[in-house]
């Protein structure tokens, strides 16, 4: 018979574990694994808490988007991953409350006691107060929204394909990418290799020279995170493989098959039957629900603003890592970026700090994080790649994108399949995921709890049970 695991109200099943500290993870993405992969086997009691039940290797959701790889590529089973560890159990649900003084977290209509409680919830999209260009312009944040920009990219080349109206085939062919950061990038490269490529082999009736896609962007430069001569060679290469850029432009409206852009010189409409959002990023929910619990300060993108341990002030068991944390305390003073390096080393070093607390020792070292540099992908075998001064691009960039990707890519199967997959993409050109699925805009309205109930504009309420 299999050995019983606690759960919930359950006392542990390994007398061992009774008496250990009881840490909740909240978020399973690049912190919030880390941090459970740390903490595994060790004298702790660990609770991993997920609204999915996978870990979402969100830096390729482009190549999701795209056809170049399915969406368990980038997605692994939680339960796969670290589940497994005797100390370690995996709850689906999400946490919708927090009671910082009894210090509980409020999932699934029970409250869940914790001793020490890991906010890595994350982030999501922001249209800068004009929601109601989401379902005209979907996100690329989670699996639903890349399977909603590939239905809508491949339905239309399916429209042209039948229809007779020239004009009307241009604007199926036509795709408008807003916001010029990495993923703004690499959407539109993949955007433009998918369509160029498929029409010309396996559509009869459309030519590629009808295919526009264009790449939005407020800013004098795209990836304005790197360094001005890679901004430079980036939007070189877009433009040679035809992505036209409208740089200093601001959206001013979005509506069904058209964007309106302000620019310098006025306004200037733009005509598409596919926009994609990649401009704005807004911190979780979480963030702005602990403020309100507990006092803490955020920042204008709802971050936390956390200590030097990532803790939140007046409240030392509650640490925030990942993008849900605006930390400062750097050399520079300026906040560490939301990227997936930043998130694994916070989340490494609250597992180690909260180790070192439980064992009566003294605190890990003080938190450095290792700037590993910024890249972006372009197209096939291109890339540009900002490595703490050292500057690549083109093909050595796409090898140092790639092998930077696959190291941070935590499972080893995803790992395999995704080299594979690259290799024959780029003997072949040949997309191994160009499939439509679901219905119409089914993804873009997935709002769960914390999101719901905002929407709804209905206040925060907890349940009255207690579960340990």
């Amino acid at each position: 018979m299999a050995k019983e695991r606690f759960f919930l109200e359950l006392e542990p099943a390994d007398a061992s574990l009774k008496d250990c500290p009881h840490v909740v993870i909240v978020g399973g993405g690049f912190a919030g694994l880390k941090a459970a992969h740390v903490l595994a086997r060790q004298p702790v009691r660990v609770t991993l808490i997920d609204k999915r039940n996978f870990n979402l290797f969100q830096p390729l959701l482009y190549q999701v988007a795209t056809g170049l790889v399915s969406e368990a590529d980038v997605a692994s089973p939680l339960r796969q991953m670290v589940g497994q560890a005797p100390n370690v159990q995996v709850l689906l649900g999400e946490v919708v409350d927090l009671d910082p003084v009894a210090q509980e977290v409020v999932f699934n209509d029970r409250r869940y006691r914790y001793d020490h409680l890991i906010l890595a919830a994350g982030s999501g999209s922001t249209y800068f107060g004009h929601e109601e260009w989401r379902p005209l312009a979907p996100p690329m944040k989670i699996l639903e929204h890349a399977d909603e920009i590939r239905r809508r990219l491949l339905e239309a080349m399916e429209e042209a394909e039948q229809t007779p109206d020239p004009e009307r085939r241009r604007l199926l062919q036509s795709v408008v990418v807003i916001g010029g950061g990495p993923s703004g990038c690499e959407l539109a490269g993949s955007v433009i290799a998918l369509m160029g490529h498929a029409i010309a082999r396996d559509f009869r009736q459309l030519d590629p020279a009808d295919t526009r896609v264009t790449l939005v962007d407020p800013g004098d430069r795209l990836l304005r995170a790197m360094h001005p001569s890679l901004s430079r060679q980036a939007g070189d290469y877009l433009r040679g493989v035809g992505v036209e850029l409208l740089l200093g432009g601001r959206v001013q409206s979005i509506e069904a098959d058209r964007v309106v852009v302000g620019t310098a010189a006025g306004e200037q409409t733009i005509e598409a039957a596919t926009i994609c959002w990649t401009a704005g990023v807004r911190a979780s929910h979480l963030g702005r629900l602990l403020a309100e619990r507990c006092g803490c300060p955020v920042d204008r993108g709802g971050r936390v603003v956390v200590e030097p341990d990532f803790s939140v002030p007046g409240h030392p068991e509650i640490r925030v890592v990942g993008d849900l944390c605006s930390y400062s305390h750097t050399a520079d003073g300026k906040p560490l970026p939301g990227m997936a390096g930043p998130a694994v080393q916070m989340g490494g070093w609250v597992a180690r700090d909260l180790l070192a607390i439980s064992r009566g020792s003294r605190h890990a070292a003080p938190f450095q994080w290792l700037d590993l540099g910024s890249m972006a992908v372009l197209g096939p075998l291109h890339a540009v790649a900002d490595l703490r001064g050292l500057r690549v691009s083109g093909p050595l960039g796409w090898l140092l994108w790639g092998l930077a990707h696959l190291a941070f890519m935590p499972d080893s199967e995803n790992r395999l399949t995704l080299l594979t997959k690259w290799l024959w993409q780029i003997a072949t050109r040949e997309r191994a995921a160009l499939l439509i699925t679901g219905r119409a805009n089914q993804h873009l309205q997935v709002e769960v709890g914390l999101e719901r109930r905002e929407a709804e504009g209905k206040p925060e309420s907890a349940p009255e049970s207690s579960a340990e």
